[in-house]
């Protein structure tokens, strides 16, 4: 965080644009090494090793709607880079491994492609025979972004949006016998674009990365039968009681009506029939729950008369806001308060960018997650194949799904958005693991965000939504999300909605011989060994821990891993090092259980403004002591600080470079459980307990912290009346300051 603050909730922003000037030139190296990759040593992760022309990413790639009958179509295809408006070419330039992107190591290629040229692809195939009436489909996971399909010259299909899986019906294109030629042609603009396309931008820098152009997930071929099932809503009730199934189909509709089975393991537990389109209800009795501690799957048949079954699985899991006993309103999953406890992932790869080398690499990230004893991934402006959120599903791991984000600043752009988060939401709404829709990020291409919450609200009502996380709240949808760097902080808790932490953290370490550049790195906070980092991060968990206990619902740390300029993560970017240290689960497995109680013992300003003598001219000596006589100095609410400081409440403002501030309170007893001063500093303060010193605090914490007393400020404690002295001093940016004293009861207690 930058030294100058406009306000508390600006911080990121000035943080993110000294951070672009730092890191310039290293941006130029990163182009540089996407278009030039044989002039560097390229960072790989250790499945690389694993990945062959013949065998890339072998493994079926669409687990909710499984057929035994496919060809996979990864592997080598030929490929040309021309102008846009250019002609198919007539010969191409060379080959490139599908599904990696051209610009990254894994596909061979490694350049750049611009907004003014267009990325072409080739294969052939041996089309698979077909039964009566059967049709060819052919599957994209997912290109980006304008992608327009031909087989043997003919244009089968068009296709816009760089995230959601498309298909297209190939059959009458389809030459008998020999070899079928089969061409895609991609434009896409990147970040000069109107569509969503996440961190992507062609000149790298700070948060920002390498850019991702063409096809980048699996493509395959399916025969089916004429009548096929085209895709599948599942969505298990609130009450647990039973599961509703809708079966899409396309062709002819069937003779009769189509059967849908549950499965535990090979037993049967519910049956129902019916016509496609139509809510089947199947009652599960006893349902076993899926969660993150027990992800039981239940196993789903769809059989259509005529031929075509498929393979499919759900999980019975419902999720909820509700208050708790102590009355904080909290995240429920099956009923019962769970406080999630995750990792921000990007989901980028070194040497495959947005496409992870292998299916062990992709499910790594999320059992190195749970290994450490996080519950929730917040997956973070980008969806993923549709194999990863199995994954998450298998593993149990509870997923906050961002919309990934674009500028969305004109009439076109606002409705590709909405296309595509139409798209994005139906091809991955069937997974269990997904608990929350966040359709904006920090204000990025933010608009009509009270119709995109009632829209997700109803198009999905089995999910809670989060308006928008961090910053530019709009008062909708089912959390109050605020992001803090380093942090942790607490939103203000509300009547209906719960308050989460959707970033936090960012502890930055780099590693030699692990980072993507050798320098020019950067973390939101640095550290130069793994011990300190560790440290900070057992400090950063101590106090997100009591504002658990004050009614924060939810917790996201910056991040899985690594991810090129930036060196923030739980593990560095080839996933070789995790950076957190060894009692990690341990620590984050607190959360899971029974949460500290907070007792108030002298309030703070955020609930109910107290009030405090101040002055902003230099007082006498001694202005600290009980016996100081303050009547001459102002009166005034708290808390403190600039009027446009965000998430607290400012009752008096200041806005002169210091401030001293006493108040005082009474005790009936001093026999306190583990006392704590709770401050909200910014920037350095001075803290006096009945005239004794007990806390020098420097720079600034941009939220409420927890000080617990020593034994000698608890001593300085009275019964009857104490007083409460604060000096701070402030240098530039926001300020702000509020204190008070708790008393905190935990079961658990954190070392």
């Amino acid at each position: 965080m930058p030294a100058s603050r406009p306000s508390a909730r600006q911080d990121l922003r000035t943080c993110v644009r000294a951070t672009v000037a730092l890191v310039a030139m290293a941006s130029l190296v990163v182009v540089l090494r996407a278009q030039t990759p044989e002039k560097t040593t390229p960072l790989v992760t250790r499945w690389a090793a694993d990945v062959a022309p013949d065998r890339v990413l072998p493994a079926y790639p669409r687990p909710q709607l499984v057929r035994t009958d496919w060809q996979n179509l990864n592997g080598e295809w030929s490929y040309a880079v021309t102008s846009r408006d250019a002609a198919r070419p007539e010969r191409f330039e060379g080959t490139i491994l599908v599904p990696f992107p051209i610009q990254s190591h894994l596909s061979g290629v490694g350049r750049m492609v611009g907004p003014d040229e267009r990325l072409w692809y080739r294969r052939t195939f041996r089309a698979p025979a077909l039964p009566g009436r059967g049709r060819l489909l052919l599957h994209f996971g997912a290109v980006d972004w304008d992608a327009v399909v031909y087989v043997n010259g003919r244009q089968v299909g068009e296709h816009r949006g760089g995230y959601d899986p498309f298909t297209f019906d190939v059959t009458d294109a389809v030459a008998p016998g020999g070899d079928q030629e089969l061409v895609v042609a991609v434009w896409d603009p990147t970040d000069q674009g109107p569509q969503p396309r996440g961190k992507q931008v062609l000149k790298p820098h700070g948060i920002l990365y390498t850019a991702v152009t063409g096809i980048w997930q699996t493509v395959w071929l399916e025969p089916v039968p004429g009548t096929y099932v085209a895709g599948l809503r599942i969505a298990p009730s609130q009450d647990l009681a039973s599961v509703s199934v809708e079966v899409d189909t396309a062709g002819p509709a069937p003779a009769a009506p189509i059967r849908v089975t549950a499965l535990d393991g090979t037993t049967e537990v519910a049956s129902a029939g019916g016509a496609p389109g139509t809510p089947l209800t199947l009652r599960i009795p006893d349902a076993h729950r899926w969660s993150p501690a027990d992800p039981f799957l239940y196993d789903l048949r769809i059989d259509v008369p005529g031929g075509d079954s498929v393979k499919s699985y759900f999980g019975m899991r419902a999720i909820a806001v509700r208050r708790d006993a102590r009355g904080f309103n909290r995240l429920l999953l099956n009923g019962q308060p769970l406080f999630e406890l995750g990792l921000l992932d990007q989901g980028w790869w070194p040497d495959g960018l947005y496409t992870a080398p292998t299916d062990a690499a992709l499910a790594s990230d999320i059992e190195t997650t749970k290994r450490l004893g996080f519950n929730l991934i917040r997956k973070h402006v980008k969806l993923e194949p549709a194999r990863w959120y199995y994954h998450a599903d298998r593993l149990g791991v509870l997923v906050w799904q961002d919309m990934p984000s674009g500028k969305n600043d004109t009439p076109e752009s606002q409705a590709e958005f909405a296309r595509e988060l139409e798209h994005v939401v139906d091809a991955v709404r069937n997974h269990p693991a997904i608990v929350m829709w966040v359709p904006f990020n920090e204000g990025w291409g933010q608009h009509d965000t009270p119709r995109y919450v009632a829209w997700l609200k109803q198009h999905d009502p089995t999910r809670l939504v989060d308006d928008a996380s961090g910053w530019t709240d709009e008062g909708v949808g089912d959390v109050i999300d605020e992001h803090s760097y380093p942090g942790p902080a607490k939103p203000p808790l509300e009547e209906h909605r719960a308050a989460v932490l959707g970033e936090f953290g960012g502890l930055g370490l780099p590693l030699e011989g692990h980072t993507w550049l050798a320098k020019g790195n950067w973390g939101y906070r640095s550290f130069t060994t793994l011990a300190d980092l560790g440290d900070a991060w057992h400090g950063l968990m101590q106090q997100l821990r009591l504002l658990a206990g004050e009614g924060l619902a939810a917790a996201v740390y910056t991040q899985t891993t690594d991810v090129e300029i930036e060196v923030n993560g739980v593990m560095t970017y080839d996933r070789a090092v995790v950076k957190l240290p060894a009692d990690a689960a341990a620590v984050s497995g607190r959360f899971h259980g029974p949460l500290p109680e907070i007792r108030t013992v002298v309030p703070a300003s955020d609930v109910t403004p107290q009030r405090w003598r101040y002055t902003t001219t230099a007082p006498a000596d001694g202005w600290f002591e009980p016996g100081f006589d303050a009547s001459s100095w102002a009166e005034g609410p708290g808390g403190f600080g600039k009027a446009d400081t965000e998430w607290v409440h400012v009752g008096t403002v200041w806005d002169t470079p210091d401030i001293w501030l006493r108040r005082t309170f009474d005790l009936a007893s001093t026999a306190l459980t583990h006392p704590y001063l709770r401050i909200y500093h910014d920037e350095d303060a001075e803290v006096y307990l009945n005239g004794a010193h007990i806390a020098t605090l420097s720079g600034y914490t941009g939220g409420y912290h927890f000080l617990p007393l020593d034994a000698k400020a608890a001593a300085a404690l009275r019964t009857g009346t104490n007083t409460l002295a604060v000096r701070v001093h402030q240098t530039r940016g926001g300020q702000f300051i509020d204190a008070g004293l708790v008393e905190v009861i935990e079961e658990n207690r954190l070392p």
